[in-house]
């Protein structure tokens, strides 16, 4: 891989990564908030904002599989250099990135719609200490964490880009 695909790679890296933090970020701060005010119940909030939830860990997808796109090329490089290096740590976090996109998608958005149809009434008409209702709520809870956890570290893996090794995979721009 030459100097120009590389310096191209991580600027796909960085651009997946920035837009999906932007979107996901304009959801937290800005839009969701704004469905639990002005639509008539927490309810249908609730369930607008599932939707774009579910549809955030999509593009959250893409946006984490693009970023591998910095990291294999470098991966066989820094394998015979560093035991723990700058592209292990990097490869760590995007690989912990990837694996709350796993549970987001396939456990814990499963798990609040597997609720939700149980109880087929608003949340908040359950008592406070009804079964569905807690369960509901670490749900949601570990679901908000997971989101702000990816948009950090879709930050971070976007600030850090730069800083990945390229020598070793320079060279072959020479030959």
């Amino acid at each position: 891989m030459n100097a120009k695909t590389l310096r191209r790679t991580d600027q796909i890296t960085v651009a997946a990564l920035l837009l999906w933090a932007g979107a996901a970020l304009g959801f937290g701060l800005l839009m969701a908030p704004l469905l639990f005010r002005e639509l008539p119940s927490r309810d249908l909030a609730g369930r607008v904002a599932g939707l774009i939830v579910g549809r955030l860990d999509g593009a959250a997808w893409i946006a984490f599989g693009l970023a591998g796109l910095s990291w294999g090329a470098r991966w066989v490089a820094e394998v015979k250099e560093d035991l723990i290096g700058p592209l292990r740590l990097w490869s760590s976090a995007w690989l912990v990135a990837l694996l709350m996109c796993l549970a987001s998608t396939f456990v814990v958005t499963p798990k609040i719609q597997a609720i939700r149809a149980r109880i087929n009434a608003p949340v908040e008409s359950l008592a406070p200490d009804h079964v569905d209702r807690v369960a509901y709520n670490k749900a949601h809870g570990l679901s908000r964490n997971l989101f702000f956890l990816r948009l950090l570290l879709a930050l971070g893996l976007a600030a850090t880009v730069s800083v990945l090794p390229r020598k070793g995979l320079e060279r072959e721009q020479t030959n």
